[in-house]
């Protein structure tokens, strides 16, 4: 008797309506402050700068509330943040966590940190769009205000590492490895800049 042929129909896929949409996006979202809310208590303690450390305390703060209205928001949906765990947002949040057990505190831990709050906040705003985009379009507005206000947060907080890094943490960090320069001169010579910012060494 000839074998059975397997069907070469594929498993056919969900598709799910603009309701369900947002609904995933506002669990995506859910999970990823709920992760971040984990790890930044440990980046601001680890943060050498009073201005970072205030900064990513404000952050966390921001989290709790958004993880609040949300939650407010898929109630009033008749549904609930859910289990599933935002892959995307886990990568980024343990990249962090990886670099605050690896890199000793000081300007260049401090460096880190910002670069990958943005990176974390940045996929955020992104995320927040998508959703208030779709709210709109479903008339959920209150929904709509609460992604309103995170993106401009959002934005405004990003501004304000930019501007912390550029102003005060990478002078600091360039300042550092100038002094590490120096210090690894041999004796009885130092290290110098000659006329194009290069380091010479003279006697």
């Amino acid at each position: 008797m000839p074998a059975k042929r397997k069907s070469s129909r594929r498993p056919q896929k969900d598709s799910p309506n603009g309701n369900e949409l947002l609904v995933l996006e506002l669990q995506e979202i859910h999970s990823a402050e709920s992760q971040l809310s984990r790890v930044l208590p440990r980046m601001a303690k680890a943060a050498e700068t009073e201005a970072l450390r205030q900064l990513l305390e404000q952050r966390q703060e921001r989290g709790e509330r958004l993880i609040s209205e949300i939650d407010s928001a898929l109630e009033d949906m008749d549904e609930s943040p859910g289990r599933k765990k935002n892959v995307a947002a886990e990568g980024l949040v343990n990249d962090a966590r990886e670099h605050v057990q690896e890199i000793e505190p000081g300007p260049a831990l401090d460096a880190v940190l910002i670069g990958a709050m943005q990176k974390t906040e940045h996929y955020c705003i992104a995320a927040w769009g998508t959703a208030k985009s779709l709210a709109q379009a479903l008339d959920e507005e209150t929904v709509v205000d609460a992604m309103e206000h995170a993106i401009e947060e959002g934005k405004s907080f990003d501004q304000e590492l930019t501007q912390l890094a550029e102003s005060e943490i990478t002078p600091a960090l360039l300042s550092q490895e100038g002094e590490d320069v120096e210090e690894e001169a041999p004796t009885g010579r130092r290290s110098r800049r000659n006329g194009r910012g290069e380091r010479r060494i003279t006697t």
